[in-house]
């Protein structure tokens, strides 16, 4: 009987998704910040799943994640020439990483 986390999911994810997963790294003062906490914040489509997020990571920098949050902003109402439009919602990651483990957003991949 091994002993692994209630909700620990095996994900086998193409190489392929693993690319389309991570869409940009989100640079703003506030994840600047967190990068102080060994966390690095990821914009990833809607339909992305956490355990999906986290192997994605591991695979891509290879490093060690220990947790990974995620929220949706909501798409703001914006006028242009007198009309009303939507930008787009947005799914943000916030990955925690390993003790030791760092991730270098402003090298490629």
């Amino acid at each position: 009987m091994s002993m692994r986390p209630r909700n620990a999911k095996e994900v086998s994810i193409s190489q392929e998704r693993i690319y389309d997963l991570i869409r940009s790294p989100l640079v703003t003062e506030k994840t600047t910040l967190l990068g102080e906490y060994g966390k690095v914040a990821f914009q990833v489509p809607l339909d992305a799943t956490k355990p999906e997020i986290k192997v994605a990571i591991e695979k891509l920098f290879d490093v060690k994640v220990t947790a990974v949050n995620t929220l949706v902003q909501k798409g703001k109402l914006k006028r242009f020439r007198g009309k009303l439009g939507k930008r787009s919602d947005m799914k943000k990651a916030i990955v925690t990483l390993a003790e030791g483990h760092n991730i270098d957003i402003a090298t490629g991949v």
